[in-house]
């Protein structure tokens, strides 16, 4: 590709591949402390919105969305939810994250935080490209990192930055540019997936419900008013297109079923597939002018609700890091992204797998096993501790109480 000639040259400081809500939230702030950017998305604009993403978000990220001007429709078309559900043993029990820890999340789908920072690129008038093509980066190494790329009109381009920020997903191609022996990978997949649905009917619960039962774990979301997102335990084999909607919901009903009645309101399913497990951990974070973020650098088990929020969390800390490095700190400022942002990157890998070995049954579980788990759950919300804990965690620990 690098023979090819190009039709455009740019220079600007930062450039970043990947221009999903991390990429794309990096560069508003950069915007808003004066530095310019250059996004690119192999994916078109209009191809992100429509990928169904959930989305819960923590308190601080739903402030930042709020406070540095990108929008506003998460008060408007948002769900604030001050508590979530555990049920087992046929009832649920709700802990109560405004009595224990004063905070709330927000259901807002992760399109919707997608949109809200296109647009406020857009308005702010910085440089984005959709669906681009035959990416490289090059020079990550040198102090002057290039990217190219084929533009969605044909075009060739080639972007001359000081910095890369490799914001490009779990299918990265910035994190394969740092040497196999000089990267460590952590990785765990689990022994289950979630099979995830869209169906449209009216909320069946006010806010989240996760159940675990004999017959498997469930998660009851939500979307609008009259669509809703619902999640069940499944093989990592098992087909999206195996399964009836009789048979999807005769598998939820059986699985939040109780003694005290709690049913859901059935309706249509629109849209069914397999989400598998896993976690996963690249270290380093950054490699010469190159650095990760969001998802190209770590991925999360959905349970906790954590993947988005830690995109979001690593991109604050970046924006400062490479306003500094751009600055009087020179590159040495770069030193201070890895273990500022790993610290919690860690602890969210600790809260998800914790909430995922909790509530799920793996293959092969002893009676023992399952007895442990609901000794675990009632620990969680008949003691102070456990509720404060779960509480502090699901919301998010904020920044500015020491992170």
């Amino acid at each position: 590709m690098a023979e090819q000639p190009v039709d455009t040259v740019t220079e600007v400081p930062v450039a970043i591949v990947g221009a999903g809500p991390a990429g794309l939230m990096l560069a508003h702030r950069l915007a808003r402390a004066g530095v310019d950017t250059v996004a690119i998305d192999i994916r078109s604009r209009e191809e992100i919105e429509i990928t169904q993403r959930a989305g819960i978000i923590e308190a601080d990220a739903a402030r930042d969305l709020i406070e540095l001007g990108v929008s506003d429709r998460i008060l408007r078309d948002g769900f604030e939810h001050e508590g979530v559900d555990l049920r087992f043993g046929g009832r649920s029990h709700r802990i109560d994250f405004q009595a224990q820890v004063g905070e709330s999340v927000w259901l807002y789908p992760q399109t919707d935080v997608f949109i809200d920072l296109a647009d406020a690129r857009a308005r702010d008038g910085g440089t984005v490209h959709f669906g681009v093509r035959d990416t490289e980066v090059v020079g990550e190494t040198t102090e002057r990192p290039i990217v190219r790329f084929t533009a969605a009109d044909g075009t060739r381009h080639e972007i001359r930055a000081r910095y890369v920020v490799g914001s490009d997903g779990s299918r990265s191609i910035c994190r394969n540019l740092v040497p196999a022996d000089q990267r460590t990978q952590f990785f765990r997949e689990y022994p289950f997936a979630w099979f995830g649905f869209l169906c449209d009917a009216p909320k069946s619960a006010p806010e989240l419900v996760y159940a675990h039962s004999e017959h498997g774990f469930a998660l009851v979301s939500q979307r609008t008013e009259s669509v809703q997102r619902m999640y069940f335990q499944c093989s990592p084999d098992d087909s999206a297109d195996a399964w009836s909607d009789d048979r999807i919901w005769a598998t939820m009903q059986a699985r939040v079923a109780g003694d005290d009645g709690f049913q859901l309101v059935e309706g249509p399913v629109t849209e069914k597939s397999v989400l598998i497990f896993r976690s996963f951990v690249q270290q380093p974070m950054r490699w010469g002018s190159l650095l990760l973020a969001g998802d190209a650098a770590h991925t999360v088990p959905p349970t906790g609700a954590r993947g988005l929020n830690l995109a979001l969390h690593d991109v604050k800390i970046l924006a400062d890091v490479l306003v500094r490095a751009l600055g009087g700190e020179g590159e040495a400022a770069l030193a201070d992204y890895e273990p500022a942002a790993l610290g919690r990157v860690w602890r969210a890998q600790n809260f998800s797998w914790w909430m995922t070995q909790m509530l799920h049954t793996p293959p092969g579980a002893l009676d023992f096993d399952v007895r442990r788990q609901l000794g675990e759950l009632d620990n969680v919300v008949n003691t102070r501790a456990g509720r404060t804990y779960l509480a502090e965690q699901y919301t998010g620990w904020p920044a500015r109480s020491g992170d």
